[in-house]
């Protein structure tokens, strides 16, 4: 059985460091999503984006992928019926994805291997992407008689740039990840065996800087994709993040946000 898991990272003396390490496990499947995995998804990020001591999250797969897609195995029986089939991509594959692009905490992925369908999907929802050298992607759904959801396919689009979106949907084209990274999805891919050192240090850095001022950003980031705007954007004037940002700076020492 797949499943979703988050859990805090810690230091080598057993601290806290505020990242929160996300894995998506199928084991012999390739981590591939099953109807559980993404109501799963969406609940582990609800929880993260309640949480003040999450400062930084890493999605990552299990093994030696990252995510191969759905599990094919149980479309049978729903795929077939069109008010099962609208339930499965508006609540659950949409709760899922919907709950990571409402989450206000910085979100790294960390890509490894096949990264399809489902996987360039969640990869998608990721502010910073970093991925290994052998990693894969691809959206090659047609060869299963189907399209691509219209959110989601609105997702992909905008992350990927729609003529990528148009070569892995209609071509059912797989990419590798220097010709991904070339389209901007994500920074210049490593070494695998590069990969996890890379994605910790830009996880620790995220997590040192200023928490309230990450989530304040993506909210703006997330209104500006929208076309509205922050109600109040300098709330924060006052606050005790705010002043110990800019005291530090003055005073030349490092700042402490908690």
């Amino acid at each position: 059985m797949g499943h979703i898991q988050a859990q805090p990272l810690q230091d080598a003396a057993g601290n806290s460091t505020g990242i929160w390490q996300v894995e998506i496990s199928h084991p012999g499947k390739l981590n591939a999503m099953t109807r559980a995995m993404w109501r799963q998804l969406r609940a582990v990020f609800e929880q993260l984006q309640h949480d003040p001591r999450v400062r930084c999250v890493v999605v990552q797969g299990a093994g030696e992928a990252f995510c191969a897609g759905g599990d094919i195995s149980e479309y049978p029986a729903f795929r077939f019926d069109p008010v099962q089939l609208e339930a499965f991509h508006e609540e659950e594959v949409w709760g899922g994805l919907q709950a990571m692009l409402a989450c206000d905490v910085p979100i790294v992925a960390s890509i490894a291997g096949a990264c399809m369908g489902a996987g360039v999907e969640i990869a998608s929802c990721c502010d910073v992407r970093l991925a290994a050298d052998n990693a894969k992607f691809g959206a090659p759904i047609a060869k299963l008689g189907f399209p691509m959801a219209p959110k989601e396919a609105q997702l992909v689009s905008a992350a990927l740039g729609m003529h990528t979106a148009r070569r892995m949907l209609l071509e059912a084209a797989v990419l590798n990840a220097h010709e991904v990274a070339a389209v901007g999805f994500m920074a210049p891919p490593v070494l695998v065996e590069q990969l996890p050192q890379l994605v910790q240090r830009t996880a620790q850095r995220i997590a040192s800087l200023a928490p309230q001022a990450a989530r304040l950003n993506k909210q703006t980031l997330r209104s500006l994709g929208r076309g509205d705007a922050l109600p109040s954007p300098y709330a924060y004037a006052a606050s005790a993040e705010h002043q110990e940002g800019i005291t530090a700076f003055l005073a030349k020492r490092v700042p402490n946000f908690g």
